[in-house]
């Protein structure tokens, strides 16, 4: 039986517990069990008669589960757990963690320090789960009777949001979860946002109404694509809809001057380098806060060139993998070098779509001098690694 003295052990059950009470926990797979007529425990968070807790569900060989529900010392709960397993998965909504441990003893821990990181962003803070009971529905804060969602076509007349777009609903609803955590960081009175390459504009409308409607906040919005057809049908939704402040623009954002006060920055898959375009006029607006999903990273896949990386690069499906992942790395580290705390979170189960990544980036302060310079340098460091450029 491993010991909890172990650092790694330990480490991993304390942030098991904080992870679930912040409210950032998911599930916890606990496998490789130490009895031979166990296949594995999972810890879901529940909410049962009004109360936080833990249940742990044990499946055994002979088609039997057992159920523990735990309020108290949690933290031995899962310590004991985590001794008699050998290898245990861990799912939040600030990053995942495995942990391993071999028949010699020695123990291997992956993303810890990367969700250790977000517990303690503040940036991270209201991206809570709302745990509920056996059959809870989850709760989102648009209903579907909305009437931008009817005009849209997400809905119906009686606010029954249609099957196919059962997917679109949820995106729009986490979108609206990620505003709602930074909202607190844009004025209170009145805002300006862009939206940069809109296209359908479906999170510009939700994002309008949750500010004008809910949040009370006067805003004016921009919204900017190069379709003439999109850019007409989505002024007369905003007409027909009273959204007298929403305006849409046909240019291409790379020519559009962007004048004032900019407190918002949105784009929800911008192609390829049209990312980095958005995060760029973003930056140099002064935005105070920057959500951007990309989409198709093409460039950096065409460029990669580094022989330490070749065992990877040589499979097409990963090769774009690693592309995708390293630009969006290298886009967060520009944010940070520009004064931001960036990160990338999950904006929707990637079963609904792979294209899942937010980009999120707070205004902190320029960095000082040598952070600057630090940054910098690191980025060149990595991008020059990459394509040997």
């Amino acid at each position: 039986m491993k010991n909890v003295i172990y650092e790694k052990a330990e480490l991993l059950s304390q942030l098991i517990v904080e992870l679930y009470e912040k409210r950032y926990l998911k599930k916890v797979i606990f496998s490789k069990p130490e009895k031979s007529d166990e296949i594995k425990t999972i810890l879901t968070p529940k909410v049962l008669k009004d109360k936080q807790v833990m249940q742990f569900e044990l499946l055994t060989k002979d088609n039997k589960a057992y159920h523990q529900n735990v309020t108290d010392n949690c933290i031995e709960s899962v310590r004991d757990n985590v001794n008699c397993h050998s290898q245990i998965n861990v799912i939040s909504s600030v990053g995942d963690i495995q942990y391993m441990v071999s028949k010699s003893g020695k123990e291997t821990l992956l993303g810890a320090g990367e969700v250790e990181k977000k517990l303690k962003c503040d940036t991270c803070e209201n991206e809570h789960i709302e745990y509920g009971g056996n059959n809870k529905e989850k709760k989102y804060i648009l209903s579907g009777k909305e009437e931008f969602l009817k005009q849209l076509g997400i809905s119906d007349e009686q606010g029954r949001v249609h099957d196919k777009a059962q997917s679109k609903f949820r995106q729009i609803n986490k979108f609206l979860d990620q505003i709602e955590s930074v909202v607190r960081y844009l004025p209170q009175d009145d805002i300006t946002v862009y939206d940069l390459c809109c296209g359908k504009s479906y999170l510009s409308f939700a994002a309008y109404y949750y500010f004008k409607s809910i949040k009370n906040i006067d805003l004016e919005m921009i919204c900017i694509d190069l379709k003439s057809d999109v850019i007409e049908y989505c002024s007369s939704v905003a007409s027909r809809l009273g959204f007298d402040k929403m305006q849409f623009v046909c240019s291409d954002i790379n020519e559009y001057p962007i004048d004032g006060r900019v407190d918002l920055v949105i784009s929800l898959h911008a192609c390829d380098i049209a990312t980095d375009i958005v995060i760029d006029k973003a930056i140099a607006s002064g935005a105070k806060v920057i959500l951007s999903t990309p989409c198709c990273h093409h460039e950096l896949n065409h460029k990669l060139n580094c022989k330490e990386l070749s065992f990877i690069t040589k499979h097409s499906m990963l090769r774009q993998k690693l592309a995708d992942s390293a630009t969006d790395a290298l886009r967060l580290l520009r944010l940070e070098y520009s004064g931001y705390d960036a990160h990338a979170v999950e904006l929707i189960d990637p079963e609904d779509t792979p294209k899942n990544i937010l980009l999120k980036a707070v205004y902190k302060g320029k960095p000082d001098k040598e952070k600057e310079r630090s940054l910098k340098e690191e980025y060149s460091r990595i991008y020059s690694f990459l394509t040997g450029e």
